[in-house]
């Protein structure tokens, strides 16, 4: 927020006398300041009496702008030798600050409205909450007192308290309210169809239930080592129905047909009609005989064929 501003002077120092001869100074048009007072080096520059303190620094993340007329006032009571050249001379004066983190806030509220019946889970809505802004590079230590929750309606309220070097405590009233979520499984990166989740593919989350389909997949174990029926984006929840067991034959493979009972262990060589995964039901044609027979896969490139579906020229394995 910009703002214009009249430096208000400590009586002591509106007390000292005027210098007969100052140094010739430079006006800063524009400074940062981090500390919580406005010294006369802050606004000019080759002046023995840097270290004046003039009056209070704007608050974290404000500007004041002091203008010509009140600059001249300044450089004559201290002694400073500057002149405007213009009214439009002026100087910047800005205190740099961040924002109080909303996870830190949020950390402190569950802290306080744990042992008032909040779910653990759950996620806290803040309603018109403007975090406030502390000095640059500040640890700020926070509080909470007050607090109330209320199970019917999931409201909450509890009052804030920041402290941090630099600035006044700070307390603030912050009311919201809680709202159910549910585990997911959300992607890391982006799958392409056919791709097998790997440990890193995957992530459980707390998502609002109300966003959540039916069939979203709730643990990792249900989708690490599946196969993908279609394409998944990047933070997209897994739903079951989209997942199935990796195929260990492809369509078009070459496959070993295996027929084995009791005295007998035949095989031949054959090719997969379709994709299947382990255990799965597979057409096969038997390259020797033409023939096609519904076959188990039962690995990369074996599949075993019922007795009764054998078909004829099968070779006889030594």
């Amino acid at each position: 927020m910009q703002r214009r501003y009249l430096l208000t002077l400590p009586a002591c120092l509106l007390a000292l006398p005027q210098l007969a001869h100052g140094q010739t100074a430079v006006l800063r048009s524009q400074t940062l300041v981090e500390d919580q007072v406005i010294r006369i080096a802050d606004i000019f520059e080759g002046t023995a009496r840097g270290d004046v303190v003039l009056g209070a620094a704007p608050a974290p993340g404000q500007r004041i702008i002091i203008e010509a007329s009140q600059l001249a006032s300044i450089a004559r009571r201290f002694g400073v030798d500057w002149r405007p050249l213009s009214g439009a001379e002026r100087c910047v004066i800005e205190r740099p600050g961040q924002a109080l983190s909303r996870d830190a806030v949020l950390d402190a509220l569950r802290s306080e409205l744990a042992g008032l019946g909040l779910p653990a889970e759950a996620e806290l809505e803040l309603a018109a909450f403007s975090p406030p802004i502390l000095p640059l590079n500040a640890l700020p230590r926070l509080a909470t007192e007050g607090g109330h929750f209320d199970p019917a309606s999931n409201r909450f309220a509890a009052t804030l308290i920041v402290l941090a070097d630099g600035i006044p405590s700070i307390r603030m009233r912050i009311a919201g309210r809680a709202i159910a979520t549910v585990p997911a499984i959300i992607a890391t990166r982006r799958l392409a169809i056919g791709e097998v989740v790997g440990p890193g593919d995957a992530r459980l989350v707390q998502l609002r239930a109300e966003r959540v389909r039916p069939g979203t997949a709730q643990r990792l174990e249900d989708v690490v080592g599946l196969q993908l029926r279609r394409p998944l984006g990047t933070d997209l929840p897994f739903m079951s129905a989209d997942l199935m067991t990796p195929h260990v034959i492809a369509k078009n493979d070459n496959v070993l047909m295996l027929l084995e009972g009791p005295g007998l262990s035949l095989t031949a060589q054959g090719r997969a009609l379709e994709a299947a995964a382990r255990g799965a039901k597979v057409n096969v044609m038997n390259l020797s005989s033409r023939s096609v027979v519904e076959a188990e896969a039962i690995g990369p490139g074996r599949v075993r064929v019922r007795l009764g579906a054998l078909p004829l020229r099968m070779a006889e394995r030594g």
